[in-house]
């Protein structure tokens, strides 16, 4: 395969071993790695983001890796438009982007263009919020099929986040998420892309987020917590959802002991990475499927 003139896309679930195959591609390819996760961009959260090792920064060029400030606002929409330069950069040099990461909607808007959604208010957004924790999952996406019928086709009925983003928008701008998709265009065409997906047994990916869990606490997430609560980060920033925060914050108010913060982290990454595959399921059926297997194979076939 020509890799000269891809972009390359790696996805997979939490924990799959997406940055060091990727380090050893680039290697292979002479390439340069561009984060795909939104957690990994706050230079606040090293560990409990799950940055790649420092090494592998001496031997790869890595871009957009603990850049910004947790105390600022950071949306798709800003990654992408950096993104877009850093891919014209580095072909420049003649080197070939290699993206990687998690963040299903990252890697939706590079291929399929980014949603021109006008901003919704976030007292708007707090009232749609608060009405699902009072409905529940199940009413709520009945009701939001009430208020947008294309949403049962699209969105699956235990998809939460996506549950709510298409009430508010439906709400709010009167059309439907699904119209505003349609309206949207790529920067770049669907030729330019070679899409990689890794996937793990669940079992194997079970023990692995277990024993990261546990090498997170020894690494120093505790005291990493400690500076980010110093911070007084508002509640509504979103970088509040990565996983960790509350768990050990619970720990430092002497409410959990250390055994159920790493549990308790263990099956917050376990339901995080499920939602990852239900989200690969929906949006990244025809990426190439590579299991831990596959990867060696992959490589050696690279000449």
């Amino acid at each position: 395969m020509d890799f000269k003139s891809k972009i390359i896309l790696i996805s997979g679930p939490t924990a799959s071993g997406k940055s060091n195959f990727s380090v050893k591609l680039a290697k292979k390819i002479n390439g340069e790695i561009i984060n795909a996760d939104s957690m990994q961009v706050y230079k606040e959260l090293k560990i409990l983001s799950a940055r790649p090792n420092p090494k592998d920064y001496q031997k790869i060029k890595h871009h957009l890796y603990g850049f910004h400030s947790v105390n600022k606002n950071f949306s798709t929409g800003d990654w992408l438009k950096i993104v877009i330069k850093k891919i014209k950069e580095i072909k420049k040099r003649k080197k070939i982007p290699i993206f990687v990461g998690g963040t299903g909607l990252y890697f939706k808007a590079l291929t399929d263009g980014l949603v021109s959604i006008p901003n919704i208010p976030i007292r708007f957004r707090n009232k749609v919020r608060a009405l699902h924790k009072d409905l529940g999952q199940k009413k709520f996406y009945q009701k939001l099929i009430k208020l947008d019928s294309n949403s049962k086709e699209k969105i699956n009925p235990t998809d939460v986040q996506r549950s709510i983003r298409a009430y508010e928008v439906k709400q709010f701008t009167k059309k439907s998420l699904h119209d505003w998709f349609q309206n949207t265009k790529s920067y770049f065409e669907k030729d330019d892309f070679l899409k990689i997906y890794i996937d793990y047994p669940r079992e194997e990916l079970v023990q692995r987020i277990g024993k990261r869990a546990e090498k997170m606490i020894k690494l120093g997430a505790i005291q990493e917590v400690k500076k980010f609560v110093k911070l007084k980060v508002r509640k509504d920033k979103s970088v509040n959802k990565a996983i960790g925060i509350n768990e050990i914050k619970e720990y430092l108010e002497e409410r959990k002991d250390m055994t159920d913060v790493i549990e308790k982290i263990s099956i917050k990454t376990r339901q995080y990475a499920k939602r990852q595959s239900t989200w690969a399921r929906g949006n990244m059926m025809s990426w190439l499927k590579l299991y831990p297997q596959d990867l060696n194979e992959f490589l050696k076939k690279i000449k």
